[in-house]
């Protein structure tokens, strides 16, 4: 593990941080980094609008991606380089990141030429934005049971069905999605991939009340919705492996989780009366923060092993699934200790009352959420004892089975 840039990767932090020095503020501390913003969604998206296109002006906005399509034609360090520096600075985000990180990289995959020149620049500059249509109400970590369909009409498609938790799509100007086009066959087989124009006739987004009082979450139903064959992304049924594309750089997009940590536990610790007296002092909340602690530099080192082999120009192996088993609970655990340690006034959701803008309560009511998207904690540790570790895959009878006589609920 080499925990020291290259002289070229120096030059190009340098770099970074003026350019941002010069473009950003840079973030203050004393504000909470899970907090609730006061800032209306559209005032929010306004803001990230004119950050991604003074990215995308300075090249910044796709490091990894080709020049010819507005990237830097960087490599992943010089990515996760910018990352690093760019989180020193209050910068506006939760918009862009699905559609760059998930759904352009899948046309620049398999789009023809004429489409990735339409499409790809407008997405860098936040013109567009995208969302991932692929969860439905009965196909969540097992994409390839949706039911959504699509039928062919002349060079159209026909689309209907649901899909449901898709972020942005309230938003979102364009989508991409995964439908079924045959159920007669095995399920991963009968799957065709297109992208659409969320503004189509027939497409119907329904925001879903967080229990965080957000709506970021949607879902979008499609009656009869027109789709021209030339938005077909990969050949009919082959849609799992062009949605594979998709979940591949979603797992790089999801990465680990942020907001409140140790340091912002043992700051809580340090400011908390108990009735035994201050909570720094007690055994049960120092344990605690040992625990966390380690966590805390156990995921930091393995994010370093990543970054060590993007570094060599290597692949980088299980660690981000790792990562994300472990930090997933850890956040929910970390901000549930959090309210507990303030006693009554932990439950109160409220920013200008609680510690840390009410950073403790929004993070335990969101961290459920987390380790859901991108994969669920069940699917990751499958993904890392069958393929880091060589243990037995689980039995699936369903993989060579027709999806039409699969049994499932009505």
């Amino acid at each position: 593990m080499d925990f020291n840039d290259t002289p070229e990767e120096a030059k190009f932090r340098s770099e970074v941080r003026s350019w941002l020095e010069a473009n950003a503020k840079p973030k203050d501390p004393s504000k909470a980094r899970a907090g609730r913003s006061t800032k209306s969604e559209q005032e929010r998206l306004e803001r990230a609008r004119e950050w991604q296109a003074k990215k995308a002006e300075a090249g910044y906005a796709a490091i990894t991606w080709p020049k010819e399509y507005g990237g830097l034609g960087g490599s992943s360090i010089h990515s996760v380089i910018y990352s690093q520096e760019e989180s020193h600075f209050d910068v506006p985000g939760g918009f862009y990141e699905i559609g760059l990180g998930m759904c352009i990289p899948t046309m620049l995959a398999w789009a023809t030429e004429e489409q990735k020149q339409r499409y790809v620049k407008p997405a860098l500059v936040g013109d567009e934005i995208w969302c991932q249509l692929f969860s439905e109400p009965s196909a969540g970590s097992d994409v390839a049971g949706l039911r959504t369909k699509c039928e062919r009409d002349g060079d159209d498609w026909i689309i209907n069905g649901q899909k449901v938790w898709t972020s942005g799509a309230h938003f979102c100007d364009y989508g991409i999605i995964v439908t079924r086009s045959d159920p007669n066959v095995p399920k991963h087989k009968g799957l065709t991939f297109f992208f659409i124009d969320m503004k189509s006739p027939g497409i119907e987004v329904r925001p879903i009340r967080q229990i965080t009082g957000e709506a970021n979450f949607n879902e979008v139903f499609f009656t009869d919705v027109r789709v021209p064959d030339s938005q077909r992304l990969g050949d009919v049924g082959q849609g799992w492996k062009v949605a594979l594309t998709t979940l591949m750089n979603e797992r790089l997009a999801i990465g680990q989780g942020s907001g409140v940590d140790h340091a912002e536990l043992l700051q809580l610790a340090r400011d908390t009366e108990l009735e035994t007296g201050p909570a720094i002092k007690d055994a049960s909340v120092r344990e605690h923060l040992a625990d966390w602690y380690v966590q805390s530099q156990g995921l930091k080192y393995t994010k370093f092993r990543t970054l060590t082999a993007l570094s060599k120009g290597q692949q980088p192996g299980p660690e981000s699934s790792i990562g994300k088993i472990v930090s997933g609970p850890k956040m929910q655990d970390l901000a549930g200790f959090g309210m507990d340690m303030q006693g009554q006034g932990g439950i109160l959701h409220d920013g200008e009352l609680s510690p840390l803008n009410a950073a403790f309560q929004n993070q335990w009511f969101g961290g459920a959420g987390y380790r859901i998207a991108g994969g669920t904690d069940e699917i990751l540790r499958n993904i890392v004892s069958e393929q880091v570790l060589g243990l037995p895959q689980d039995i699936r009878v369903d993989k060579t089975v027709p999806y039409n006589e699969l049994p499932r609920g009505k």
